[in-house]
């Protein structure tokens, strides 16, 4: 089976950095918590006049290469693969991508080892990937094709209103993978 995984919010905490960095370099400026968010991108629920201060935050020399890990996610990875699952990491840089891209091989490499560069795939329309599964943030994933994979969401306050479809944690993804692994 081949499993693809997204990186930002799944394996990464990229809007838990953006909010702690915002909070610390402008504490006098609202910033929805992540755990209140109802949209998918985080720039729709900034006040007015907040997207360059966003755009500065996560474009920043070093900001991808120093997420933090989303607790249980390399684990989980790891297992998934050492169960003989062909598992890549499926994610989409920021178009103003010049930090972005290189930074996503660095924080691959340093959390999950060299051997996974290989399995790193960049791409802004992940219909165009082949894969079983995919488990990803995003409440609706577009593109040019039908995915040929099924979306498992991995849960966040923001795609909570998506029914009809799994969703996981990595407290959880053993048991709701179970059937499909």
């Amino acid at each position: 089976m081949i499993v693809l995984i997204d990186m930002d919010d799944v394996l990464s905490d990229f809007d838990g950095e953006v909010y702690k960095r915002w909070k610390k370099t402008y504490p006098d400026k609202y910033i929805v918590p992540p755990e209140e968010r109802t949209r998918f991108y985080l720039h729709e629920e900034m006040p007015e006049g907040s997207k360059d201060i966003l755009r500065e935050i996560n474009t920043s020399k070093g900001f991808i290469r120093n997420l933090p890990e989303v607790p249980g996610g390399i684990e989980a990875v790891k297992e998934i693969a050492e169960l003989g699952h062909t598992v890549f990491i499926c994610t989409a840089p920021l178009l103003r991508y010049q930090n972005c891209a290189p930074e996503k091989y660095e924080w691959i490499e340093e959390h999950l080892g060299k051997k996974w560069i290989e399995r790193l795939i960049l791409t802004r329309d992940k219909t165009m990937i082949r894969g079983d599964i995919l488990i990803d943030d995003k409440p609706e994933i577009t593109g040019v094709n039908l995915p040929v994979w099924e979306h498992v969401i991995y849960d966040k306050a923001y795609n909570a209103g998506i029914k009809n479809q799994r969703r996981i944690t990595w407290k959880t993804w053993k048991e709701v993978l179970h059937e499909l692994l």
